[in-house]
């Protein structure tokens, strides 16, 4: 997959908004917070997972690498990976942030 094709997985997010596009570094955000960052010197996009260990879990898989830079429950997915995989750990990684978010932002989400 390639950051092109990222790009309009995460525009397609409700509510999802792209960070300053002339940057090295993409990143989406949905009510200001951040789901989905990948760059030119990232091979693959990091994603929120919902927790430490299920970062974990997925890094001892063999499906993810520690996220640079990023909390212990961030991962990193590689643009190598099974097309279904990254869509799914993006959807994942937005639906978290998304439901972390205070519920008069959600519902303003829900009702673009």
């Amino acid at each position: 997959m390639s950051r092109e094709q990222v790009n309009q997985i995460c525009a397609a997010l409700p509510g999802a908004t792209a960070a300053d596009p002339t940057t090295e570094l993409d990143s989406w955000k949905v009510g200001g917070k951040m789901f989905a960052c990948f760059g030119n010197r990232i091979d693959g996009v990091c994603v929120k997972t919902d927790s430490v260990d299920t970062a974990q879990m997925l890094i001892d898989a063999g499906a993810a690498t520690k996220a640079p830079y990023f909390h212990k429950s961030w991962v990193l997915v590689g643009f190598d990976s099974a097309d279904d995989e990254l869509r799914h750990r993006i959807q994942t990684s937005y639906d978290i942030i998304l439901k972390a978010l205070p519920k008069k932002i959600q519902a303003g989400i829900s009702e673009a």
